[in-house]
């Protein structure tokens, strides 16, 4: 099997960019290449590729050398058009992403919410797709004063597929099985939509393998799984999962000023003590910490 090259090498963001292929008889892998640019790229660049899931790989890369970012996407050849249209378009967003998290530019959530919403409820409706936004904006459209960086949708295999046709033109990673460091094999996509210098990532995607989920798991596909909320936005009825979800992620990730205020979201809606249970049950904070949250979020409704 032998790479070959479909694009590039291509400036941005202090990186210099390259789009490969390798054919075998399972299909076309697809990689998008990042090496540090140097001047050429107006670089340094601000900060490493692995917050948008690029990791390195084992050995040294043909094109990149020993240090060179990799994203990998398994599709047909004949998805090529459609790869290079995402592979742009990342380049084109790549310093808007990149100041967001390593500069605290601002992240225009609610800017972008409008449209995402527009283009998503309708379509998904008619076509009775289930779908939800999760994570800290799933907050926020409840009330909570957070600042989310990126917006995570949940959905079914069908969603996922649908969700990618009707933001098209806004995707940054191309529809396809992919590997996603700490989610395992997903089939999956991401979008920047916005313009290029302003805008919000969003994210959605589900596991390859069919499994049964854990007790309310958020991003399993199956969304008999997930606790969710109804909110009123702009006219549309909009489901989102329940904070209790993105309370537990911002104390894991030491987001200290989200966690109050989603706390307090949680207290206001009343918490779903089940929930909170299970979701601290497989956390990862030590014992003392999920006992004090608990103690913290549930002690007045416990009497």
């Amino acid at each position: 099997m032998t790479s070959e090259l479909l694009s590039g090498p291509d400036l941005g963001a202090g990186y210099l960019h390259q789009l490969s292929f390798d054919r075998d008889g399972e299909g076309t892998t697809f990689t998008f290449h990042a090496q540090d640019g140097g001047a050429d790229a107006n670089g340094p660049p601000k900060g490493p590729l692995d917050v948008f899931g690029f990791v390195h790989p084992p050995s040294a890369c043909m094109f990149g050398g020993p240090r060179c970012w990799h994203r990998r996407f398994l599709l047909g050849f004949s998805d090529t058009s459609r790869v290079r249209h995402a592979y742009n378009r990342n380049r084109f967003v790549l310093q808007t992403m990149l100041d967001q998290v390593y500069d605290r530019a601002p992240v225009t959530v609610a800017t972008v919410l409008p449209e995402l919403i527009q283009k998503l409820s309708g379509p998904l409706a008619r076509d009775r797709v289930d779908w939800f936004i999760g994570g800290s904006t799933a907050a926020l459209l409840l009330g909570a004063p957070v600042a989310p960086g990126d917006i995570d949708i949940g959905t079914t295999r069908e969603g996922v597929d649908r969700i990618a046709a009707l933001l098209a033109e806004y995707l940054i990673e191309p529809l396809a099985p992919t590997d996603r460091p700490g989610g395992g094999i997903v089939r999956g996509a991401r979008a920047f939509v916005g313009t290029f210098q302003e805008g919000t990532r969003v994210e959605w995607a589900v596991p390859i393998e069919p499994r049964t989920p854990l007790p309310f798991e958020e991003w399993s596909g199956r969304m008999e799984s997930v606790r969710l909320a109804e909110v009123s936005f702009q006219g549309h009825t909009v489901r989102v999962s329940r904070p209790e979800y993105a309370l537990v992620r911002a104390i894991e990730k030491r987001r200290t000023e989200n966690a109050a205020a989603i706390s307090g979201l949680v207290r206001r809606m009343g918490p779903d003590g089940e929930l909170l249970d299970a979701l601290l049950s497989r956390s990862r904070l030590p014992a003392a910490e999920r006992q004090a949250l608990r103690r913290q979020v549930l002690g007045e409704f416990l009497g």
